[in-house]
């Protein structure tokens, strides 16, 4: 296919008022090629008085002039025949369709001019040779219309693509608006964006990994239905609807160079609140506290999320229930808290802690008299074990991400600093 700069047309053998001839027949040419083109394609089979018609007749009238005076002088111009060419593929793009109806009219167009220069070429007794280089031009002069209608249809393309993903990130912003915007405030800038506006939604929140040597900025991009703002401080998705096995494996493998972590599936209005999570489940799997992975699911974690969300808080809880173990040393905090909290969740007897922790009995029967003796009747009390034993998991959470933090240390040759025992650290009072 030619495409705008094509080479000019250069008939040899042409009379001089052939021109004029053609010009003669243009209003009749033109009349003909609207009609045939109506008859044969249903997408053009519309009232001419409205834009698009107006566009038609404007760009064949053009297109036909213009081939006129390329034949009466090679250097004519081109601008006008060029950007209606272009405007009718934008007008293609823009209704949704492909080329195919516009490429179509071009060639019922060329034919139908053929006809007309045939009987004109035979009217001014024309060569063989003469014939042959006028529908060589015809015929190419049709390609080259319809490469300039392609340069605006992918024009059109790539403006309309550009717009979607301006709205479909407006979008995203509104809904994770806080406080949440009405669902109805949603509905014009959601048919904008061409997405659907869900009942429920998931968050995906994104991080390169240590070892990917990517950055946010090439994460490549989801298309469909996920929304995505990919230039954000901390790139991140909304998936509709819950995240399902195979979405998940697509994800996995769309971000394999990507840590990812998936919120929970949550009413649109709680979009918001369930990035929050995500972006906490993905701060807490870099510390350590929680196992990191490629994927990670804020459904494996909720208890961990819960006891950590307010970790000031969190803090608060631990220093004011195990407090009394301050006055222990570093190990024998150690060892009655590793017992204490065997204890608490299964209320078993000194024997089958022994074998869960691998120690005699009577090394636990021991251990259960210290705390009895720093917790005193708080022990007896159902509501005071519940809270004990939740303040022990946060403490566990929190011995984790000090170990993690040593580890990498570590690995670092760095030589770790002298701190005291994690216990002790869980302990202190915040600065």
């Amino acid at each position: 296919m030619m495409n705008a700069a094509s080479p000019a047309i250069t008939i040899d053998g042409i009379p001089r008022d052939l021109p004029a001839a053609m010009r003669a027949e243009l209003p009749g040419v033109a009349e003909e090629i609207i009609s045939e083109i109506r008859r044969v394609i249903p997408e053009y089979a519309r009232s001419m008085d409205g834009p698009y018609g107006q566009a038609l007749q404007i760009g064949v009238m053009q297109s036909l002039t213009t081939f006129i005076d390329l034949v009466a002088d090679p250097s004519a111009p081109k601008d006008g025949r060029d950007e209606i060419c272009r405007r009718l593929g934008q007008y293609e793009a823009e209704e949704g369709r492909t080329l195919d109806g516009l490429q179509t009219a071009y060639r019922i167009g060329c034919q139908v001019a053929w006809r007309r220069v045939m009987k004109l070429g035979l009217r001014a007794n024309l060569s063989a040779a003469a014939m042959a280089s006028l529908a060589d031009a015809v015929f190419g002069y049709a390609n080259e219309l319809a490469a300039l209608s392609a340069e605006g249809y992918q024009e059109a393309q790539r403006r309309s693509g550009a717009s979607v993903q301006h709205w479909r990130r407006r979008l995203l912003r509104l809904i994770l608006e806080q406080p949440p915007v009405p669902r109805q405030g949603m509905d014009s800038l959601a048919e904008q964006a061409a997405w659907p506006l869900p009942e429920t939604v998931t968050p995906v929140v994104l991080c390169p990994a240590p070892d990917a040597g990517r950055t946010g900025g090439g994460i490549p991009f989801l298309e469909g239905d996920v929304l995505a703002d990919l230039d954000a401080a901390q790139p991140l998705l909304l998936i509709p609807g819950p995240t399902t096995q195979t979405r998940q494996a697509e994800l996995a493998g769309t971000l394999a160079c990507y840590h990812a972590a998936i919120g929970l599936t949550v009413p649109l209005a709680m979009a918001a609140d369930s990035l929050r999570w995500a972006q906490q489940a993905l701060s807490l799997a870099e510390s350590g506290i929680i196992d990191d992975a490629a994927l990670i699911r804020c459904e494996d974690h909720l208890v961990t999320l819960w006891l950590l969300s307010d970790a000031k808080l969190a803090d608060q809880v631990v220093q004011r229930q195990l407090g009394t173990l301050a006055r222990l040393t570093p190990h024998q905090r150690a060892w009655v808290t590793d017992t204490l909290g065997p204890w608490l969740e299964k209320r078993g007897t000194a024997a089958e802690i022994a074998e869960l922790l691998h120690v005699h009995p009577q090394t636990v029967r021991y251990r259960i008299k210290q705390f009895e003796q720093a917790f005193g009747d708080r022990l007896s009390d159902p509501e005071a074990r519940f809270v004990l034993e939740l303040a022990l998991r946060v403490m566990r959470l929190r011995q984790r991400a000090t170990r993690q933090a040593a580890r990498k240390r570590r690995s670092r040759s760095t030589p770790p600093a002298e701190s005291a025992a994690p216990l002790a650290d869980s302990l202190a009072p915040e600065p």
